[in-house]
């Protein structure tokens, strides 16, 4: 794969990864961050196989920084979430 077309994939998913979250009404963002998490996990695992190359690696670290970002958010917002349904002492 040529670097045009490594490039063309990644900015139509970060495209169309942003519009799917912009469309998401915010009573469903937090069950659906537990969905995003286990997404991002395989993204991991993917990005750690992508390594051919220069490009292969560059957009792998990225792929790597941006899921791991995910990752922590989504427990982040979680454990907030869940700390709302815990009784007050």
């Amino acid at each position: 794969m040529d670097i045009l077309t490594a490039l063309t994939i990644f900015v139509l998913a970060v495209f169309v990864g942003f519009e799917i979250i912009t469309k998401v009404p915010p009573t469903l963002h937090t069950p659906l961050m537990s969905g995003s998490n286990a997404i991002s996990g395989i993204t991991l695992v993917g990005a750690l196989l992508a390594g051919g190359g220069f490009w292969g690696g560059l957009f792998g670290f990225l792929a790597i920084v941006f899921a791991t970002l995910n990752v922590v958010g989504g427990f982040l917002v979680t454990h907030r979430m869940l700390g709302m349904f815990k009784k007050k002492v």
